[in-house]
């Protein structure tokens, strides 16, 4: 059968009953509704030029394909006989109708150049650290002796709060390095800050405070949970705490950084939260990410250090060290310890004890206050190069937020940041938009912006990426300013700007 019998109209012919060949099965969706046998012509297309159905591939009968999609069997039929006109399919009589070889990579050169979506050429990602500035050496040393000296019942089950080396090494750490107060017995070890706020939603259920905006992921663990969110406003100053509902029995804090806007938690906020926590019988949960990152002056001590009997205090290893370790932990008021423990369960899947006992060894040989201090210099010249580069090449773009942490925010004027994003993300650029971190439950109007992580791309990059970052906020404020909207920092936020080395 030639392309020509098919183009006139006339049938291909159907493989007899008695042919070996039956053809291959197709994955097919078609939508609802239009014309079936179009819909059909388009998906066998789309499944050829994406490599789905190679060359050579025997299709299956009119009879049988029409059966499995729920078409008549001549819409199967024109179909076929249209991609065999076009040159996708060949039909011979007494070997069915095959996909033709070559066709896609016909299709390819015959069709629009498309580019195929890669990775970016930089990412700006918020939340991650340098995966290349990871202490190798030490870590490995601190594994070895931890290994070598671990006790045979630490190849057992175990304790669900923990290993007890690691529990007094972050008792002390905490204490002495974050004003936190504690002992070991009020520390339980988890997987991670999302595993721990699983963990507190079980014995804290219905309603949360939350900051308006935060982590969707987190976000959706409280959804999950059940629980009923009330968002809190943030300004440049953190939370307003002195808003904190009444009906909410727990709230969720980022007070020495606000994630993702960048304010702190003014004393006077903080004292306002206590104060709310203890008139209420109410818990802050209060998550310290990056909080040993502060550039512009000593880390502000942990709230928890307030009141120890009304605060959990969360933190990880995310930010610190490294997301590939597995290793949060929660310091919880007496009252609360045994119902987290039980939450846990005797058989929960813990973090690696032996990760665990090298953690403790990292922490009580100096390296982990060694790593620290080595990325808070490297991270706070970060962050100051690209508060540096904007205020050279876009002056009418303002980093706000205090001088911490491994992201910053450019705030932009409404409208602005769709665009950005869309320029950015052509130019090879992976970043967040600020209005994406909002609660949907906040009523309040989204902010713009940019947030930019600034720790993970490697240093040859780094400024190529600040140089394409540059390019795309002048273009898109330059086209606002053309447009008639004000690009000025925004207003009636509290956010302060932040200046290298202030």
């Amino acid at each position: 059968m030639t392309a020509a019998r098919a183009a006139s109209g006339e049938r291909l012919p159907e493989p007899a009953a008695d042919r070996p060949a039956s053809g291959a099965d197709l994955h097919l969706e078609l939508p609802a509704g239009g014309a079936r046998r179009t819909a059909l012509a388009r998906a066998l297309r789309d499944a050829v030029r994406g490599g789905r159905l190679a060359g050579g591939t025997l299709l299956p009968p009119y009879r049988a394909l029409a059966a499995d999609l729920g078409l008549a069997r001549n819409a199967v039929a024109d179909a076929y006989a249209e991609l065999v006109a076009e040159g996708w399919f060949t039909a011979r009589q007494g070997s069915g109708t095959r996909v033709a070889e070559g066709a896609a990579a016909a299709a390819v050169r015959a069709g629009p150049t498309v580019p195929a979506p890669g990775p970016p050429l930089h990412d700006l990602l918020q939340g991650k650290p340098d995966p290349a500035s990871f202490p190798r050496g030490p870590w490995a040393a601190s594994a070895r002796r931890a290994l070598a000296g671990a006790p045979t019942e630490a190849f057992g089950p175990g304790d669900p709060r923990g290993r007890p080396e690691l529990r007094r090494a972050l008792a002390a750490y905490l204490s002495r390095a974050r004003g936190v107060r504690t002992g070991p017995e009020n520390v339980v070890v988890c997987s991670g800050f999302a595993n721990g706020l699983r963990l507190l939603t079980a014995v804290r259920p219905r309603d949360w405070a939350v900051e308006a905006y935060g982590l969707p992921f987190h976000h959706g663990i409280l959804e999950a949970a059940g629980v009923r969110p009330h968002p809190v406003p943030v300004d440049g100053d953190g939370a307003r705490t002195g808003e904190l509902p009444d009906r909410a029995r727990t709230v969720l804090l980022t007070p020495a950084h606000q994630f993702p806007t960048g304010g702190r938690l003014l004393p006077a906020r903080r004292a306002a939260a206590v104060e709310w926590a203890r008139s209420t019988g109410g818990v802050i949960v209060e998550d310290d990410y990056d909080g040993e990152f502060r550039y512009d002056r000593k880390p502000v001590g942990a709230v928890q250090g307030l009141a120890p009997g009304h605060v959990v205090y969360a933190g990880s290893l995310s930010k610190s060290l490294s997301p590939a370790l597995r290793l949060g932990w929660l310091v919880l008021p007496d009252h609360l310890v045994e119902r987290v423990v039980a939450a846990k369960g005797l058989r929960e899947s813990w973090a690696s004890a032996l990760d665990q006992l090298a953690l403790a060894d990292f922490i009580e040989c100096g390296a982990y206050d060694r790593h620290v201090r080595r990325m808070r210099g490297r991270y706070r010249d970060r962050r100051d190069r690209l508060v540096s580069v904007l205020a050279d090449r876009v002056p009418q773009a303002r980093v706000t937020g205090i001088s911490a942490g491994l992201h910053a925010v450019v705030e932009l004027p409404p409208g602005c940041e769709a665009p950005a994003l869309a320029a950015a993300r052509a130019a090879g650029l992976a970043l967040d938009g600020l209005s994406s971190y909002r609660h949907p439950a906040d009523p309040s109007p989204a902010r713009e912006g940019l947030v930019v992580g600034y720790a993970a791309p490697p240093d040859a990059a780094f400024a190529r990426a600040l140089t394409a970052l540059a390019d795309v906020l002048a273009e898109v404020l330059t086209g606002a300013m053309a447009a008639g909207t004000p690009t000025g920092p925004p207003g009636g936020t509290g956010s302060t700007g932040s200046v290298p080395g202030r």
